[in-house]
This record gives structure tokens, sequence and C-alpha cells, in this order.
């Protein structure tokens, strides 16, 4: 997917820049018990889409990534994780492309690299809510949080890149650690199920949750949260890896 966001990208043949390969994000948030993924809007375009940059010439591809990234919301210490590559003919759709230049003062010429067709490397990123700071690029008429079961219609094959981004989560679930990245650093074992019961669409039993958690070896309990009475207050747990960002 092709992404503009500042006027070297705008160059006719893209110097700087790979050519016919760019990045999509899956920026996966949660909050009130809800997953949200990060959208953008083209500015004066009402067309809605995945963050996403392009590999500089000179620059690794998940130091790219962790560029895009950081670019919309302001942070660096990121569970970022490529899960799939995009290259179906049937995203190509350089018409959408020519509407979001167009509103930004530009008239591409059809042989402009932007316009050509692009290979997409996606990666999902979790980020704490409560520290994400989402920041729009110029041409953009936002940058914001969105429940997964009320997205807005996305261009191209955004919206499979979300499925796929979200299967690949639901089956990372244990190995990647996924909660540390989503969840303050202390919090109930409730807390910890209900950001599992949100990302895999079901209820989970409560004995059978809390034994198969402790046993991963992965929590350490650090205090009781107090809620009143002495034996309703539920203990609370961390991770035990400091370790934020995927290998």
């Amino acid at each position: 997917m092709t992404k503009v966001h500042s006027a070297s990208e705008i160059d006719e043949k893209g110097e700087g820049f790979l050519k016919n390969i760019a990045i999509d994000a899956v920026i996966f948030g949660f909050h009130d018990n809800q997953l949200k993924v990060l959208l953008i809007e083209y500015k004066g375009t009402g067309l809605f889409a995945l963050p996403g940059g392009f590999i500089k010439t000179e620059e690794d591809l998940n130091s790219a990534a962790l560029r895009v990234v950081s670019e919309r919301i302001g942070l660096e210490d990121i569970f970022l994780e490529q899960f799939y590559v995009f290259g179906d003919y049937s995203r190509y759709n350089p018409t959408q492309f020519k509407i979001i230049m167009s509103a930004n003062g530009d008239v591409p010429p059809d042989d402009h690299w932007l316009l050509k067709r692009f290979i997409s490397i996606g990666y999902y990123a979790l980020v704490d809510f409560t520290q994400a700071k989402p920041m729009p690029a110029a041409i953009f008429d936002s940058c914001n949080w969105y429940d997964l079961t009320a997205m807005p219609k996305l261009i191209q094959d955004h919206t499979r890149i979300v499925e796929k981004a979200l299967d690949t989560l639901r089956s990372n679930l244990d190995q990647k650690l996924i909660g540390f990245n989503l969840l303050p650093q202390d919090f109930t074992m409730g807390d910890l199920q209900k950001l599992y019961e949100t990302i895999l669409d079901k209820k989970l039993l409560r004995p059978a949750f809390q034994r198969k958690i402790l046993a991963l070896g992965i929590l350490e309990r650090v205090a009781k949260k107090w809620t009143g009475g002495a034996h309703k207050a539920p203990y609370l747990y961390r991770f035990r890896s400091a370790k934020r960002v995927s290998e």
C-alpha cells in the first residue's frame, strides 16, 4: 500500500526509497475491554486506511517499520512483529492514490512512482493505549482509534490486513506475552482474562484460565488490589519479562 507523508515522497521517481514495496501497520490498543485499531483518513477524500510508509534505500526493514509506527503514536517502546506479505494483483488501485494526491494539490503523471503496483509487508504493533498519542501527518484529516467492530470502509485490501493481523494475534497470545504490551504494568487476573476474551471473542472459564496462565510461569504476584473487604481484594500481577519489543 502506498503512503504519502512528506514532500520527499512526492518526488515522481521516489528517489531515496525502495520502489514497489511498502509497509502497512496494524496498531492495536486495548481500552475499556475493547480492542482498538489505529486508522488514518486522507485529507479531503473520505478515504480511510492503515498507517503505513516506505523503506529508505539505506534502512533496515524492521527499522523502517518501527519508524512508521512511532511517527503515528509517538512511542518507541513497541511490540512490533512482521506477520504477512500482501501481494495480490487485485490490491492494485492507482485511482485511489490519484484522488489522494489531487486532494493535496498535486496532479501526478501516470508514471509517478506512487501509482505503480506495490507489494506490502504487514506488521502488527501492540501499544499501551493510555500512553499512545495518535499524530496525523499533514495529508491526513484524522488519525484515531476505532473499535474493531465499528471500523469504516478501508481502501484496497486493508480490511483483510486487519483480519490477518487479528488471526496472528490470537495464535500468538501465550507465546508472545501479548498482554504485557496491552495492559498496564500491574493488573489483576480478571483484567488479563478480559483481554484474552476480547481478542478471542469468546468467554473463558475462570478456573481453567487461571491454571493455564499460572502454569506458563510468566507472571509474578506483587500485591493485593484493595476493593473493599480483604476477601474481595484480588491479587495484582505483572509479567516477569521487561522486554516489550519482539525480536
